[in-house]
Protein backbone atom coordinates (compact mmCIF):
# COMPACT_ATOMS: atom_id res chain seq x y z
CA UNK A 1 0.00 0.00 0.00
CA UNK A 2 1.33 3.42 -0.95
CA UNK A 3 1.31 6.20 1.56
CA UNK A 4 0.17 9.76 0.98
CA UNK A 5 3.81 10.86 1.20
CA UNK A 6 4.70 8.44 -1.62
CA UNK A 7 1.97 9.95 -3.78
CA UNK A 8 3.18 13.49 -3.09
CA UNK A 9 6.76 12.50 -3.90
CA UNK A 10 5.64 10.96 -7.20
CA UNK A 11 3.70 14.12 -8.08
CA UNK A 12 6.71 16.30 -7.23
CA UNK A 13 8.97 14.16 -9.42
CA UNK A 14 6.57 14.47 -12.34
CA UNK A 15 6.38 18.25 -11.93
CA UNK A 16 10.20 18.48 -11.83
CA UNK A 17 10.55 16.33 -14.94
CA UNK A 18 8.31 18.78 -16.81
CA UNK A 19 10.67 21.69 -16.06
CA UNK A 20 13.43 22.76 -18.40
CA UNK A 21 17.01 22.61 -17.08
CA UNK A 22 17.03 26.41 -16.71
CA UNK A 23 13.80 26.30 -14.71
CA UNK A 24 15.26 23.59 -12.45
CA UNK A 25 18.35 25.69 -11.78
CA UNK A 26 16.17 28.73 -11.03
CA UNK A 27 14.08 26.63 -8.64
CA UNK A 28 17.18 25.32 -6.87
CA UNK A 29 18.54 28.85 -6.43
CA UNK A 30 15.19 30.11 -5.14
CA UNK A 31 14.98 27.26 -2.63
CA UNK A 32 18.53 27.97 -1.47
CA UNK A 33 17.74 31.67 -0.99
CA UNK A 34 14.57 30.77 0.91
CA UNK A 35 16.45 28.41 3.22
CA UNK A 36 19.21 30.95 3.84
CA UNK A 37 16.59 33.56 4.77
CA UNK A 38 14.88 31.08 7.12
CA UNK A 39 18.20 30.28 8.82
CA UNK A 40 19.16 33.95 9.01
CA UNK A 41 15.87 34.96 10.63
CA UNK A 42 15.98 32.07 13.12
CA UNK A 43 19.18 33.33 14.71
CA UNK A 44 19.04 35.55 17.76
CA UNK A 45 19.75 38.33 16.91
CA UNK A 46 19.07 37.78 13.20
CA UNK A 47 22.23 37.64 11.11
CA UNK A 48 22.85 39.57 7.92
CA UNK A 49 22.67 37.56 4.70
CA UNK A 50 26.46 37.44 4.26
CA UNK A 51 27.01 36.47 7.91
CA UNK A 52 24.40 33.71 7.68
CA UNK A 53 25.99 32.31 4.51
CA UNK A 54 29.44 32.30 6.19
CA UNK A 55 28.04 30.56 9.28
CA UNK A 56 26.43 27.82 7.18
CA UNK A 57 29.67 27.39 5.25
CA UNK A 58 31.62 27.07 8.53
CA UNK A 59 29.16 24.41 9.74
CA UNK A 60 29.54 22.48 6.47
CA UNK A 61 33.31 22.50 6.92
CA UNK A 62 33.20 21.33 10.56
CA UNK A 63 34.79 17.91 10.90
CA UNK A 64 36.62 18.11 7.58
CA UNK A 65 40.34 18.28 7.12
CA UNK A 66 41.78 21.70 7.80
CA UNK A 67 42.28 23.82 4.68
CA UNK A 68 43.94 27.21 4.97
CA UNK A 69 42.42 28.30 1.68
CA UNK A 70 38.85 27.56 2.84
CA UNK A 71 39.48 29.12 6.24
CA UNK A 72 40.59 32.34 4.53
CA UNK A 73 37.49 32.34 2.34
CA UNK A 74 34.90 31.76 5.07
CA UNK A 75 36.70 33.17 8.08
Amino acid sequence: MRSVADLFRAEDREELRALTPAERVALALALGARDLETFRAAQSPPLGPAEAARELERRRQAGRRRSRCIEELIG
